[in-house]
């Protein structure tokens, strides 16, 4: 297997040189007859799909495995890989790709996708690039979309926000019926697919150096638009997900939330007592671009020590990208990233949460059709905590946002330098 340039770039450290050695190749297979793959995910739409590959594949037989969620599942897989027992597949949300394939997990598959790369979009495909090399198939995508209180809405004679001005407008006017129209980015994911839109890229590579661009007009643009939000109290402070948030979600004190398309299905436990009663649109813009970001999704890997990576390569692109497949995946639950799959998805039940809109699959669809490209880089989760815990400081400091930028920027280009890696 080829060796990409920003692995050429940090040789030198004997950590990464040894993921070299594991990414680059991996056992060959020393035994004939059936073949049993062992697949590590959480999503609970796999293990369906998989009976129905096994019932049609007796040579390749697939066994799922759930050991833990998407924030511990990469632990262990790490973990059985340096005692020799890594699963042959295992799944890995996007922003968790890099950082995998530099620590040896990985195995690289560009010469095994190639006869079906155009299941789906470059921007998904994107996703599971390291340098010049693929190291996994997408499987699920999260394009964002706005997700609104509808009944409220109309109410009030209110429409969804088509521009992110209108939406600082409508937002006072929310606020003064004592609601607020909903929260601002203070987690490193959102914030991304709200700046993703406008052009940046937070890690960029030029042959084997990386480029670092987190506090970069782009970005800075967003959180100087979020913080008057804020200052003025027409914005909640609220951290989705956490029990207030569920409250005012449900008894409508936060009447909207920016997220992936997967949003519907996820607020079906935190706001029972609303359903039928939300409705998505297409993300407001900043300057009329058509381009939406990304909130969420995962991949599935092959992992470096597999000894039959061309086997699991099969079966993930029938997994994900098939007709087939993909269309399991979208009636266990999942946004497909596939063109197939998301094809697939107008065949099934609107979601409960959005009963009431019958276009909901075609309008998601159409979002998730036009994505960006966004390039992320192997030490993601130091970017989002450090923003995150700047960006919370400053709401009861008074410092500016943009100081959380400057400060997840300089973490993440001191780490890279001190990993071993050039940066520009």
């Amino acid at each position: 297997m080829k060796r990409s340039a920003l692995f050429r770039g940090v040789v030198g450290t004997a950590v990464l040189a040894t993921a070299i050695g594991l990414t680059a190749c991996a056992p060959a297979a020393e035994d004939d007859g059936p073949v049993t793959l062992t697949y590590w995910t959480w999503a609970p739409a796999v293990p369906d799909a998989v009976e129905v590959w096994n019932e049609q594949n007796p040579d390749i037989q697939v066994k799922v495995e759930q050991p833990a969620g998407a924030d511990d599942i990469i632990a262990k897989v790490l973990a059985a890989q340096r005692a020799g027992e890594g699963p042959d597949m295992f799944a890995a949300e996007y922003q968790k790709v890099p950082n995998l394939v530099l620590s040896g997990a990985g195995y690289d598959i560009t010469d095994l996708v190639s006869d079906f790369s155009d299941e789906f979009t470059d921007s998904n495909w994107g996703l599971v690039t390291v340098g010049d090399s693929v190291y996994g198939v997408p499987q699920d995508t999260g394009p964002m979309v706005y997700l609104y209180r509808a009944d409220i809405f109309e109410q009030n004679g209110w429409t969804p926000p088509t521009t992110w001005d209108e939406y600082a407008d409508l937002a006072a006017q929310v606020r003064a019926t004592g609601a607020y129209l909903g929260g601002f980015p203070d987690d490193g994911a959102t914030l991304a697919g709200y700046a993703m839109p406008l052009g940046a890229q937070w890690w960029s590579t030029d042959g084997d150096s990386w480029s670092v661009d987190i506090d970069g007009a782009e970005t800075t643009r967003v959180v100087d638009f979020w913080e008057p939000l804020v200052r003025e109290d027409l914005i909640s402070t609220t951290h989705f997900f956490t029990p207030e948030w569920n409250t005012q979600m449900n008894d409508g004190t936060i009447l909207s939330w920016a997220a992936g398309a997967w949003a519907p299905g996820t607020i079906a436990s935190v706001a029972p007592d609303t359903a039928g009663l939300w409705r998505i649109a297409k993300m407001p813009t900043w300057d009329g671009e058509t381009s939406a970001g990304l909130f969420g999704g995962s991949s599935a890997m092959v992992g470096s020590t597999t000894k039959h990576p061309e086997e699991a390569v099969k079966f993930l692109e029938w997994l994900n990208g098939s007709d087939e497949g993909s269309s399991l995946l979208a009636k266990g639950g999942l946004f497909p990233a596939s063109v197939a799959g998301q094809a697939a998805l107008s065949d099934l039940p609107v979601p409960e949460m959005v009963s009431g809109q019958d276009d909901f699959w075609e309008l998601a669809a159409d979002i998730a059709s036009d994505t960006v490209s966004f390039t992320w880089g192997p030490n993601v989760q130091i970017a989002f905590d450090t923003y995150s815990d700047t960006v919370r400081a400053a709401l009861d400091s008074g410092a500016p946002f943009s100081d959380a930028l400057t400060a997840a920027q300089d973490k993440v280009v001191s780490d890279l330098k001190t990993t071993g890696f050039t940066v520009k």
